[in-house]
């Protein structure tokens, strides 16, 4: 980023919002191309929630936008955790205004990993992608169990968990570890990791049902 920029690259992000709030009009559309690939990057972990790309990625510019307004030099850790905060908060906002949330295919839970973990890092059980059976190598009649079975699971989920519940497997299905989640939600961080194991837990009492 040379030409008119040329003077911000070497500013910390404390020193380009300091200005910016100066006067300095023009460090906004640094800020924007600087941040623009972590908003690409959140809107690819978000997608697999369901929402269009392209509106995924202008609701995270919305939020970049709210992140450079209210950040607080004295009080946040980095510009860079407040403003990835401020971005995914925006997009899963608009995720869940979005009518397709209630409506999309369950198949996007099969990335999940519902075995249970310890401190969220070594994790042990059976992979939902292992349970559901390579799509690939199955048959015709068998794809069509399949998807019943997968149809099931999304009703069985939907009814059986309670909404902070899916909106933490939400998350975390994008990727998020429990402590962003909370922050993102705005919840605490006990309740979120909580409400994130009895999620697995009915997920897994679910499959052992359809066994």
């Amino acid at each position: 980023m040379a030409g008119k920029y040329s003077d911000y690259e070497n500013c910390t992000d404390d020193e380009l919002i300091d200005r910016l709030r100066r006067g300095e009009e023009t460090i906004m559309d640094y800020v924007c191309d600087k941040y623009k690939n972590l908003v690409r990057s959140k809107a690819k972990s978000m997608f697999i929630l369901g929402a269009d790309n392209d509106d995924l990625i202008q609701e995270g510019m919305i939020g970049l936008f709210k992140a450079v307004r209210d950040y607080d030099m004295g009080r946040d850790a980095s510009f860079y955790t407040f403003a990835e905060l401020c971005i995914s908060r925006q997009m899963y906002t608009a995720v869940q205004a979005s009518k397709r949330q209630k409506h999309r295919p369950l198949n996007t839970y099969i990335s999940l990993d519902i075995g249970t973990q310890t401190n969220h890092d070594e994790q042990e059980g059976t992979n939902l992608a292992e349970i559901l059976a390579d799509k690939a190598e199955l048959s015709p009649e068998e794809l069509i169990l399949d998807k019943e079975r997968v149809t099931y699971l999304e009703k069985a989920i939907e009814e059986g968990l309670s909404d902070f519940e899916k909106q933490v497997l939400d998350l975390y299905m994008t990727g998020m570890s429990y402590t962003q989640i909370a922050k993102v939600l705005g919840r605490d961080e006990k309740a979120t990791d909580n409400a994130l194991s009895r999620a697995k837990q009915k997920v897994r009492e679910l499959l052992k049902k359809e066994k």
